[in-house]
């Protein structure tokens, strides 16, 4: 099966406490939150304090995309925040080992997330150092952005590479995933889908959310 981490941004901000008692009450044991600073993509989203806030609000596993510059400033900030997996960018510094053990030095989970463009072989040397990898499926912090068809084909290379090198790092993906997609990035390999407008874009996101979930544990292919 694969886990669906519903994207809290995605929700309305003005009834976050209400989202989350969705999410907790439709099944899903996660919520994702992009952090976005203005640089690295165009968007500027939430920081610590909002972090701190959501730790306090609930006991899902809060996990973190940092979609920022230098995540070296503010990695060890967000784990003391409450976050639980943190995933930082190949793109976003020069010292990337570093930050992953700083993460995992916290107590968190820490993450490699690769943009679109990104090929898996420039971070193949990297793999043994995280907890999971995160392949984006869409530019993020670009609107209207769609799920690029490609990304299935590199899950499945991810998935290869994990099981040639007897590696354990999960795969997760990020980005226009709705539930056309789900089964066929589960069947690849995917093993955490993180999916936000799809849910919460329209009437009765706790009964699409219901059903995403139902769909991705339809099929039991998945390591989580």
């Amino acid at each position: 099966m694969a886990l669906i981490a519903p994207s809290l941004l995605a929700a309305d901000f003005a009834r976050l406490g209400e989202a989350l008692r969705l999410i907790k009450e439709a099944g899903a044991a996660m919520v994702h939150v992009d952090v976005m600073d203005g640089h690295f993509v165009p968007e500027i989203t939430v920081g610590q304090p909002v972090i701190r806030s959501l730790r306090k609000a609930t006991d899902l596993v809060l996990d973190l995309h940092l979609l920022v510059e230098r995540p070296e400033r503010y990695a060890q900030e967000f784990v003391e925040s409450g976050a639980d997996r943190i995933a930082i960018h190949v793109e976003a510094t020069p010292n990337l080992h570093k930050v992953l053990g700083l993460i995992r030095a916290r107590g968190a989970k820490a993450g490699l997330a690769i943009n679109p463009s990104t090929t898996l072989e420039s971070v193949t040397d990297t793999l043994e150092d995280i907890d999971y990898l995160l392949i984006l499926s869409a530019d993020l912090g670009f609107p209207h952005s769609s799920f690029i068809p490609r990304t299935v084909d590199k899950v499945q290379r991810a998935g290869a590479l994990r099981s040639e090198r007897r590696q354990d790092f999960l795969i997760q993906v990020e980005g226009s995933i709705g539930l056309e997609q789900v089964a066929e990035l589960q069947q690849a390999g995917a093993d955490i889908l993180v999916t936000g407008s799809a849910i919460f874009q329209e009437d009765g996101p706790g009964g699409r959310l219901t059903e995403m979930i139902r769909l991705a544990a339809s099929r039991q292919v998945s390591r989580v």
